[in-house]
């Protein structure tokens, strides 16, 4: 009796560890797989700027070509306070009624002055020619924001002047417009989902009797974007951005102009190097056209442009030095 009893109460044996390398082969439970993130449809991110929806396929196809020689040097007074001076020498292209390019030297010198707050921006040009651009954005409230640009000159009704109230929502933008000659315009922009966002403008244009109405649509993933936009002016444009890397990108772009029956298109591409960076493009008018920043030093870049146009035997080539942040 006593040794039945003995053995009944013996506690069992511990069971044996198992292998690890069975237990990291062993396939996850179904329940442990990754469920696909739930959208919340009423927490949607801000879209951009109704103007800026092409901003990365700009950067790519639309760099800042010049022809000749321009310097610009910047000087901080302060962390909210510079100067800057620019010297340009080359040549301005005249209009002609015929396919021929005529060019005209010219030479000038521009002062401004920068004062930049987290709340108030001011920049200030002024040429020798006579020329005046401003240029100023004051947040008002968290939402609600200014925007001043002018451009006086000597010239009579040349003088352009344009006030932009933007606000923005938590899902939306939206804009309002008030410039010379009777000008009024205003913009909205709502994100349907998190990548797509879809808008709409119109405009009046009092001095000159004309109005307008125009759509658009962007979506943006982490690797490409793409835009669409038409106009009841007759404009179809259409863009994409590929973004191979973090310093690659490839962009390409499509206008359709109705009433000239205008066709054109391009493709480009912006790579970052680590002491430069290169864009160019090429379109469908045999336009080829590449520029390059090259940081020499902290401060100091050198610039080349470069832009040929064999069917109009139109060249240019311009180089110039950025000196300052």
């Amino acid at each position: 009796m006593g040794s039945s009893v003995s053995h009944a109460a013996a506690p069992p044996p511990p069971p044996s560890p198992p292998a690890v390398g069975l237990a990291v082969a062993l396939p996850p439970k179904q329940d442990e797989k990754a469920e696909p993130k739930n959208v919340d449809w009423l927490n949607l991110p801000c879209p951009v700027p109704f103007e800026e929806i092409q901003r990365e396929a700009l950067m790519s196809l639309k760099p800042e070509l010049f022809e000749g020689l321009r310097f610009d040097f910047t000087k901080g007074l302060n962390q909210r306070f510079s100067l800057s001076h620019s010297i340009f020498m080359g040549s301005m292209e005249v209009p002609s009624q015929s396919s021929d390019t005529f060019k005209v030297p010219t030479a000038h010198y521009e002062f401004g002055a920068n004062f930049l707050d987290p709340k108030l921006m001011l920049v200030g040009r002024v040429l020798t020619d006579g020329r005046l651009n401003a240029r100023v954005k004051c947040d008002l409230t968290d939402n609600l924001t200014l925007k001043i640009n002018a451009q006086l000159t000597n010239e009579p009704h040349f003088s352009q002047g344009m006030f932009n109230f933007d606000y923005k929502g938590t899902d939306y933008r939206t804009q309002f417009q008030i410039g010379n000659n009777a000008f009024y315009g205003a913009n909205y922009i709502q994100s349907i989902s998190p990548h797509l966002s879809l808008g709409t403008e119109i405009f009046w244009l009092g001095h000159q009797r004309k109005s307008g109405i125009g759509f658009a649509a962007r979506y943006n993933t982490d690797k490409m974007v793409a835009t669409g936009q038409v106009a009841s002016t007759g404009i179809v444009a259409l863009s994409y951005v590929q973004k191979i890397s973090e310093k690659v990108s490839l962009a390409s772009d499509f206008m359709y102009n109705h009433l000239t029956q205008d066709v054109t298109s391009s493709f480009g591409y912006d790579y970052i190097l680590r002491q430069c960076r290169l864009r160019g493009k090429l379109d469908s008018n045999g336009v080829v056209a590449a520029f390059l920043e090259e940081r020499l030093n902290m401060g100091v870049n050198f610039i080349l442009s470069a832009e040929v146009d064999h069917r109009k035997k139109d060249y240019k080539f311009g180089f110039g030095m950025t000196v300052g942040e």
